[in-house]
């Protein structure tokens, strides 16, 4: 069973860490004493954690949202980081998508038989894994859009 305390622990430093401590410190108006409180699994911290303004903040800026992502681990909901707006028209169609499709399928199972390859999955192959699912699930996302479309 997962320590959930020491889960969030574990990615609000790597939250921090992803901005810069001295940027943390500025965004949130923290002391580099109480970000690090945020984040120390000792004892006397153990109930301690980032405010959840702190953490939108930083996470705005962050390369990628590891809190909102360890939270979402934990309820048991997937989320899709894109940088792509959603409501920017796709370019193609149903033919590109295809294309797209049997791309993305070939690249996860080429990262899959990589990965398999001595017998474990490492959990850095597991992530590069579940990136091109999710690249995959981004493709199949845009095909359905194109079929709709299409539809009278």
């Amino acid at each position: 069973m997962v320590d959930v305390k020491k889960y969030l622990k574990k990615h609000t430093e790597a939250l921090v860490k992803d901005v810069g401590i001295e940027t943390a410190c500025q965004l949130t108006g923290k002391s580099k004493a109480t970000l690090g409180r945020y984040y120390s699994e000792s004892d006397e911290h153990t109930d301690r954690f980032m405010p959840i303004d702190a953490v939108a903040q930083l996470e705005k800026e962050a390369s990628y949202p590891h809190v909102t992502s360890a939270l979402a681990d934990l309820c048991g909901v997937t989320i899709s980081f894109n940088l792509e707006k959603r409501n920017m028209p796709t370019k193609g169609g149903v033919n590109s998508d295809v294309i797209a499709l049997s791309q993305r399928f070939a690249m996860l199972m080429s990262e899959y038989s990589q990965s398999i390859e001595d017998g474990v999955i490492t959990i850095n192959e597991a992530k590069r894994l579940l990136r091109e699912t999710l690249a995959l699930q981004h493709v199949l996302m845009d095909m359905k859009l194109h079929l709709e479309d299409d539809q009278p």
